[in-house]
């Protein structure tokens, strides 16, 4: 049985588009978990870990392990602090986005069901996605209406 530690763990940089890069590790990968996912995220001010988006099939959940980042969920945006616990739950009512105003670096725990296929749904700008299984962006679709779009562009 594998243990990992929130505070001294070895983090990877993931540089995506200006505004989403993070520090990053799959705890759940580094633990062998099955039925849930787990990944531990470190946000540098000014960064977000994702659009604002909610998923059709997993629950999330969000731990702030350092820092207060601010959430946006559809009851508006509030700061968080170390040790806050977040639900996500299925469909619009889980939408959120994470994203570091302060002035240091934060570390978030986002944990997940792993039920596939995911259709992620981005209400800002009107994007839905597909995923198949887990294997990542490679198998990820998405398009407004009938045009296929990329990403990372209206966020």
């Amino acid at each position: 049985m594998a243990d990992f530690n929130l505070f001294s763990a070895p983090l990877r940089d993931e540089p995506r588009r200006a505004g989403f890069s993070t520090r990053e590790v799959r705890v759940a990968d580094e633990i062998g978990a099955e039925r849930l996912g787990a990944t531990l995220y470190e946000l540098a001010p000014g960064e977000r870990i994702w659009p604002y988006h909610y998923e059709s099939a997993n629950e999330e959940w969000l731990l702030v392990v350092t820092g207060a980042p601010t959430l946006r969920s559809p009851d508006g945006e509030r700061v968080l602090r170390a040790g806050d616990v977040v639900c996500f739950p299925t469909g619009p009512a889980g939408a959120h986005d994470v994203r570091n105003d302060g002035g240091g670096p934060a570390r978030v725990l986002m944990l997940s069901t792993r039920i596939y296929p995911e259709v992620p749904v981005y209400p800002d700008s009107g994007k839905i996605g597909a995923r198949a299984t887990e294997a990542g962006d490679r198998d990820r679709l998405y398009f407004v209406s009938t045009d296929a779009v990329d990403y990372w562009e209206g966020e």
